[in-house]
């Protein structure tokens, strides 16, 4: 039976060592609970690491921490304390944490912590491969494990792999700064499914591999290699019922100190309100921001003084990262002068706690709490937000969300605030505690309604079947991929033949696309390659372009190829001159001309490709996304404009080319096949130019479309690399 094996930087176990003993309990996280059902239930093994580097184990504690989580169901992944310092501390959390929440003046681009990087990726890699088989499915968790979905595909290329990021994906002009932004992105496209808990976030990664990788990536699929890559959003959800019920027992049990201190407030005036804060202590929660705007409020509403206190919980983090030890001091220095300027004897505005809590303590103040007030500047998620919501069981009270938070996405009912913004802080504080009980039922009934049906578990769910249909997404690629065992068949009936014709296309096929196309010269090696496929008498090799004859007549016309150019207009045997195999005008050009220039003047990066008998916009340079826009509106025109005129408008590989309609490489190789007879033919193309070859061709030749394309060829290769490979075995 398949599993599936779930991989994340750690374990969903607290693994402590304490006087030598080991002591294992789960976790209670949100991806341990989430996942609890796919891990504990289905047939699965979860990897990562335990906590505990390799220092601080000998070699029977480290036997034993493998057989503890292995009754677990789980695997480690050991890492030293050098892994830690430089994988973790170091690129995770000061490169990747603050360039994906924008905090690029906090980010640090260090070779050391991106080597170690690379290095951990691998270890979890070699991890993953040990204890892979065929068919299983392989879930990716996080920014710590951007490279291994790619050091997985690599090995186990027929591996089913997603990936989920939990931390927002920043803007294309955020990413470009990155220095090792190409390995980041092939490392993620190892994925066949890549989530996001947004579709701001799924657009901003879309983005940059249109713009870095120049992909092409129509709706939310990516064609890259051999696959279809999709991409989507999965707002993660939480255990709705775990704290909705822990809200409801709260009330018929005895009350715990903390609780009796926020009761022995509230009573202490009918006015009383609770405004709770709840973060880690990061600088992507806008802790400082928000004790200024709570400042601003009480300046500007001073008939709120004590009656509002603002409850702040900030849980330590990373405390031992440099900027979090500034924003702890911050933090501090803020309550502080607040308390010192606005308290009176039996009233202080901040209750301030440096600490976590009890999962009790924190339904207290979930309970007791009239508004939460939720205002990162940066946020994948935040659950704190949902969390809220859930323990809300009279459907009271307000949630104040910043728009820069993930949740916000999906929670609308809640106010929505721009947490740079003290003003409107303040004022939306104002209304949250004049807002009247049935306008905070009526919106916290739709919230719960929405986080009661959209659960953790259930973003876990819907996540692991788009996983599994993504397995269906190549059927609309017709061909099959050109394996050892189908090359091997050409190759016996190559051998077998009396007379062989290889018609190629040149660019996209024989070489790489370059940005300007007069770079993309035939070089040593392909003059050999094609020079040793004509040597055979047996063998005719036809080279058919779309480029001009005299383009071609520079590159080959001292070879005994054939060639044809101008999309079939011009062809030259060997030792023959050049001859028009069809009579075309091109009087229609100088009217067209003007009209694509006009984009090239609206579209930086493009340019026109004047031929004979054709004219090429090209846009391979331009932005992706405005490129997109522009070839919508020049077909449009160009169609509307030739419709009258026997011409056609043909979409290439990041050119547009309108060409008389009677001409095209189908017409051109017909006329090869009446004037000689094949037993043997080989047809390779990239572009939809050559689909006319592969439909004029007869059922008997062997076409093949090079890229994961639709087509009407019956076999498809990678790229130009395999063409070349594929053409070394038919020479001798």
């Amino acid at each position: 039976m398949n599993k599936t094996i779930i991989v994340s930087n750690r374990l969903p176990l607290q693994i402590k060592l304490d006087n030598n003993k080991l002591q294992v309990k789960p976790s209670v996280g949100g991806l341990a609970t989430g996942l609890k059902t796919i891990h504990q239930e289905g047939n699965s093994l979860w990897i990562g690491w335990s906590g505990l580097t390799e220092e601080e184990l000998n070699d029977g504690l480290s036997k034993q921490v493998k057989a503890l989580v292995k009754k677990e169901k789980c695997e480690t992944v050991s890492l030293t304390q050098h892994d830690l310092d430089n994988f973790y501390y170091g690129f995770s959390n000061r490169t990747l944490w603050p360039l994906f929440h924008y905090f690029m003046e906090y980010t640090e681009f260090e070779n050391t912590y991106w080597e170690s990087y690379k290095a951990v990726n691998q270890k979890f890699a070699d991890a993953v491969l040990e204890h892979i088989e065929d068919g299983d499915t392989v879930w990716v968790h996080d920014y710590q494990l951007l490279l291994l979905p790619k050091l997985i595909k690599d090995k186990k290329p027929n591996t089913t792999i997603g990936f989920f990021l939990h931390i927002p994906y920043p803007s294309y002009e955020i990413f470009r700064t990155f220095p090792w932004r190409e390995e980041l992105l092939h490392g993620m496209l190892g994925a066949d499914l890549i989530g996001f808990h947004t579709y701001d976030y799924e657009r901003h990664f879309l983005s940059s591999v249109k713009r870095i990788l120049r992909l092409d990536a129509n709706f939310n699929e990516i064609i890259y290699e051999d696959r279809i890559i999709k991409v989507d959003s999965f707002p993660m959800g939480i255990d709705y019922d775990k704290f909705h019920q822990s809200a409801l027992k709260q009330k018929k049990e005895e009350k715990s100190e903390l609780q009796k201190r926020l009761d022995d407030h509230i009573e202490s005036s009918k006015d009383a309100r609770m405004i709770l804060s709840i973060d880690r202590m990061d600088y992507t929660k806008g802790i400082p921001n928000r004790i200024r705007a709570f400042e601003y409020f009480l300046n500007k509403y001073p008939e709120y003084k004590e009656k509002v206190r603002l409850i702040m919980l900030a849980v330590p983090s990373r405390s031992d990262v440099p900027q979090y030890q500034l924003l702890k001091r911050e933090t501090d220095e803020l309550v502080g002068r607040i308390n010192g300027q606005f308290s009176t004897v039996s009233w202080t505005p901040i209750w301030y706690f440096y600490r976590s809590m009890p999962f009790e303590n924190l339904i207290d103040l979930y309970t007791s709490s009239h508004i939460a007030m939720i205002t990162p500047v940066r946020d994948g998620m935040n659950l704190v937000a949902k969390e809220y919501v859930a323990t809300r069981t009279e459907q009271d009270g307000v949630l104040i969300l910043s728009e820069m938070a993930g949740a916000s996405k999906e929670m609308n009912e809640a106010m929505l605030i721009n947490p740079n913004n003290s003003e409107q802080i303040a004022d939306t504080l104002k209304q949250a505690l004049e807002m009247p009980l049935e306008a905070q039922r009526s919106r916290m009934k739709i919230l719960q309604k929405r986080l009661k049906r959209y659960t953790v578990e259930k973003w876990a769910e819907e996540f692991m079947k788009s996983l599994h249909a993504t397995k269906n997404l190549g059927s609309v690629i017709m061909a099959k991929r050109l394996n050892l065992e189908i090359e091997n068949e050409v190759i016996t009936k190559f051998r077998k033949a009396k007379r062989r014709l290889f018609l190629l296309d040149y660019d996209g096929t024989l070489v790489g696309f370059k940005d300007n196309p007069k770079d993309a010269s035939p070089d040593k090696q392909l003059y050999e390659l094609l020079d040793r496929l004509q040597a055979d008498e047996k063998n005719d090799v036809v080279l058919i372009s779309g480029r001009d004859r005299e383009t071609f007549t520079e590159w080959f016309a001292h070879k005994n190829y054939t060639l044809i150019t101008d999309h079939g207009v011009w062809l030259k045997t060997r030792n023959e001159d050049w001859e028009a195999l069809e009579r075309v005008k091109n009087g229609w050009m100088e009217n067209i001309k003007p009209i694509l220039e006009t984009f090239v003047d609206r579209t930086p990066g493009t340019f026109i490709e004047e031929k004979k008998y054709s004219l090429a916009w090209h846009y391979r340079k331009a932005d992706p996304e405005l490129a997109q826009i522009r070839t919508i509106e020049i077909d449009t025109v160009l169609t509307s404009l030739t419709s009258n005129h026997d011409l056609s408008v043909l979409k290439g590989n990041k050119v547009i080319e309108i060409k008389s309609s009677s001409v095209n490489k189908g017409r051109a190789s017909s006329r090869l096949l009446n004037s000689t007879t094949y037993d043997f033919m080989l047809c390779i193309g990239d572009d939809w130019t050559d689909e006319y070859m592969f439909q004029e061709l007869p059922k008997s030749a062997h076409t093949i479309k090079v890229g994961f394309k639709k087509t009407s060829a019956k076999y498809y290769i990678k790229n130009t690399d395999e063409v070349r490979h594929l053409l070394s075995k038919f020479i001798k």
